[in-house]
């Protein structure tokens, strides 16, 4: 004999499925990964600088990042369509069960996965841009940290020969020499360009979906102007700090750092604006 009682719950559960807002579904999902994987990164800055100065920091996570996350979750918010299938279900319990476990980098890759999945079967548009903007997040937060694990040695040595060819002093591997002759500059990782470079990718990506940009052939100018803008800000303030030892003490410090950031936001933020002003200027 059946069990009724499991009859009309198994009926009542797939009616729910049916009812359900996929947009809502999806963009909670999303919204959770997010959370999830910028945790550790929001714990990570609270315990090493606190949590008022961590949070003027912005936890060590960009703007960028933070809006990119927002904007891709509302938009994927749009879809109004009903009807989650079974097989979804199963898609966001795998979800759930990748980014509950300690690992940040999983639920970025959880992310990613889930934002390929939408941008491939999602009839709505809205959602599709959303997703994409999500999966663009992932370049910025772990592919970029990804690709410079291998490619370190490569990468500061195209940074160390920027800042030599500006100063005119020898470099070796990534080490330049001080201008003055008083000492050398060392390229370290948290001097790189290429972190800056993905926000950079990052945020045309954000516009350019967030306003339903039309695809042109200068977009691909846009997007490398804002990249160059970026390598041009980092690689002028570290041949700066390299004219000196009190060159370096000036400019390597916080204020320094926040200053040159600042400019970079607002070269970046400027490059893609003018690529979608069109769609931005009607949306305002």
């Amino acid at each position: 004999m059946t069990n009724p009682d499991k009859s009309i719950s198994t009926k009542n559960l797939s009616q729910v499925m049916s009812d359900q807002s996929r947009g809502e579904f999806f963009a909670g999902l999303f919204a959770i990964g997010c959370i999830s994987g910028l945790a550790s990164r929001v714990f990570q800055s609270a315990n090493k600088l606190g949590w008022m100065e961590a949070l003027s920091e912005t936890f060590e996570v960009s703007v960028v990042v933070w809006v990119s996350c927002a904007a891709g979750v509302y938009l994927v918010l749009q879809d109004r369509t009903t009807g989650i299938r079974s097989f979804e279900v199963a898609i966001g319990a795998a979800f759930a069960f990748l980014i509950l476990l300690p690992i940040g980098a999983l639920s970025w890759l959880a992310v990613a996965a889930l934002g390929l999945y939408v941008i491939i079967f999602s009839e709505d548009p809205s959602a599709r841009r959303g997703a994409f903007i999500l999966v663009a997040t992932t370049v910025p937060v772990i592919w970029s940290r990804l690709l410079f694990q291998f490619f370190a040695d490569l990468i500061l040595r195209i940074d160390a020969s920027l800042v030599g060819w500006l100063l005119r002093t020898p470099r070796t591997g990534d080490i330049v020499g001080f201008a003055d002759g008083s000492g050398v500059l060392v390229i370290l990782p948290g001097c790189s360009s290429l972190a800056n470079m993905s926000l950079a990718f990052l945020c045309w990506i954000t516009l350019s979906r967030l306003v339903d940009h039309k695809r042109s052939a200068y977009d691909p100018f846009w997007c490398l102007l804002a990249c160059v803008s970026v390598i041009a800000v980092n690689v002028t303030r570290m041949s700066v700090m390299g004219l000196s030892q009190w060159h370096y003490d000036t400019f390597h410090s916080p204020l320094a750092a926040a200053v040159a950031n600042a400019a970079m936001l607002g070269l970046i933020l400027g490059c893609c604006l003018i690529g979608v002003r069109r769609e931005f200027f009607q949306r305002i």
